[in-house]
């Protein structure tokens, strides 16, 4: 992280992506967790920023079950790091439940403690499938900024659709293509590689000069596994947009052209799925619904090579 940019030197301790997973029989649970590093965006809700939210798979499906919001929902940034997350007492239905708990979209966190009912069992949730991760790499909207809630990012939406492992290399203003990155995300071990980082490429030459080698340096170390180019979710570009575009492409046709594993997503298309403008809470952020649009745009893919 220090080696590629003081962004991602901060950001990657933000929990985007984590989850806690297992079974219990509990009547009840409750949350609590030591948060740090909370900067409130005007554009983002505190319920996504620094909340969690908890699944719980029914008929082979995760839904979701309850919030985990804050202390104070109205409180200011210190307040929040001073006394972090809880939750109310959550309650269970009976039996066992298998459980997912999503880590807090851009906020450190320190500890978190799980309590249940004094006579419940917790063991090992179940594994997901018996594949490497699905791995994503991009900007603040890939880090999730701004779903709601952290299951609502699209990576973790893709997760329970297809029971599949990821990883969230979303670093907010920070996702740049460097060599050093693009050689830490070459080393994992990963079923698919997912990347959209056109929004912080700070101009149209940059994102001309990483973009391609970043993709050759994954494809060297993964020589079969598909590869996703994204641009950014918006309805209208404009002519610096359409230029970015214009580069991925390059980078997707050149690797066509070679006959190697690759997809291509056009962002001005994806907020089309479900009705357009409405799916951004800025014209750039995706909300829960552009995060909806994002996930159904990867989802005939994902269900043609997964299933």
């Amino acid at each position: 992280a220090d080696a590629t940019n003081e962004g991602v030197a901060v950001l990657y301790r933000h929990t985007s992506g984590g989850r806690i997973r297992f079974k219990t029989n509990a009547k009840y649970m409750i949350i609590k967790a030591e948060v740090s590093g909370l900067d409130m965006m005007p554009h983002h809700n505190l319920m996504g920023h620094a909340g969690m939210d908890v699944f719980i798979k029914e008929n082979g499906k995760y839904r979701f079950w309850y919030p985990v919001m804050t202390e104070n929902g109205n409180a200011a940034g210190e307040k929040i790091n001073e006394r972090g997350n809880y939750s109310n007492l959550i309650p269970f239905d009976e039996g066992i439940k298998d459980v997912t708990v999503n880590m807090p979209l851009y906020v450190n966190v320190n500890n978190i403690f799980i309590g249940f009912n004094p006579e419940a069992t917790v063991s090992q949730g179940d594994s997901y499938r018996d594949i490497p991760p699905v791995v994503y790499y991009g900007s603040s909207i890939t880090q999730g900024g701004c779903a709601t809630r952290p299951g609502n990012n699209y990576p973790a939406i893709l997760s329970r659709d297809f029971d599949i492992d990821f990883r969230n290399f979303g670093f907010s203003g920070s996702a740049r293509g460097e060599q050093v990155m693009a050689e830490y995300i070459a080393a994992q071990d990963m079923s698919a590689f997912v990347y959209d980082y056109d929004h912080n490429a700070p101009t149209v030459e940059h994102l001309a000069k990483t973009h391609e080698p970043m993709y050759l340096t994954v494809r060297k170390a993964h020589p079969d596994i598909p590869v996703f180019f994204m641009t950014r979710p918006k309805t209208r570009y404009n002519d610096e947009e359409k230029a970015r575009r214009n580069v991925v492409m390059t980078t997707y046709k050149n690797a066509k052209s070679r006959g190697e594993n690759v997809y291509f997503i056009d962002g001005e298309k994806i907020l089309e799925i479900f009705g357009g403008d409405g799916g951004t809470v800025d014209g750039c952020h995706p909300n829960d619904m552009g995060f909806g649009c994002m996930a159904a745009a990867l989802r005939p893919y994902f269900k043609e090579i997964f299933e």
